[in-house]
């Protein structure tokens, strides 16, 4: 409980200095301490309404609509087929597909740290990679490995990319929610967990905001991605020690 309490906390710091962070970080370590089912579903919550409180404060700062629309839409999709994957997939299989979102994600990270996504082309590729970040977070609560490299490549300033970003996660939760609720993932007890969640991680990120604006970005992405290396070999060691 404490260690979750811990993550929770360093997951809100990253998440108000950065805009991102909270299923990235807290998923694998919940998946890790119980199961994946378990950790998306507590963190619908913090999803909805941390990302909520930051389309509000960077309302101004956003990609075109049309764009927003359709990333959110096809997201939307794919969350209905990544729901039904955590429905019918083993609890093994899910955690090594928390492992390997985990790897996508660091060799993303690392190869693509000079490149950058023309605007145009982010416009035409939009619904595919909308429809495998909400695949990926129906499946294993991490849409980061498509949606955060996503926009991150298009090299957007720091404002335009924290609400962009939590427009699209607002859009995927509002269909995750009633994807969970028919599938009976998404219980009274874990939705009380989740609304305990979000107060821990809305504590937290006011002092990541002001974090954010003083300390280098790549601070955080490093200290995220030698955590998430050192998860994701756990969880693949348990997985097959299981």
């Amino acid at each position: 409980m404490i260690v979750a309490f811990l993550t929770l906390m360093a997951a809100g710091i990253i998440k108000g200095a950065i805009g991102s962070g909270v299923p990235v970080i807290v998923i694998p370590v919940l998946t890790m301490l119980y199961d994946v089912k378990l950790a998306i579903a507590v963190l619908v919550a913090p999803n909805l309404f941390s990302n909520a409180l930051q389309v509000w404060q960077y309302r101004h700062h956003l990609l075109p609509h049309r764009f927003l629309l359709w990333f959110g839409l096809s997201g939307g999709l794919g969350i209905v087929i990544g729901t039904w994957g955590l429905v019918v997939l083993s609890p093994t299989l899910l955690s090594l597909g928390v492992a390997a979102a985990i790897v996508l994600y660091l060799a993303i990270k690392l190869a693509n740290r000079s490149f950058t996504l023309p605007f145009p082309l982010a416009q035409r590729i939009v619904l595919p990679v909308g429809l495998v970040a909400g695949v990926l977070q129906g499946a294993a609560g991490m849409s980061a490995p498509a949606s955060v490299t996503f926009l991150n490549a298009m090299r957007l300033e720091r404002p335009v990319f924290i609400g962009s970003i939590s427009v699209f996660f607002v859009a995927i939760t509002l269909v995750q929610i009633p994807a969970l609720l028919s599938a009976g993932i998404l219980t009274w007890e874990r939705s009380l967990y989740s609304l305990a969640a979000l107060l821990v991680i809305l504590a937290a990120m006011p002092l990541g905001a002001r974090l954010g604006k003083r300390l280098p970005h790549r601070w955080f992405d490093r200290l995220i991605m030698c955590l998430l290396a050192t998860i994701a070999i756990k969880i693949v060691v348990d997985a097959l020690m299981a």
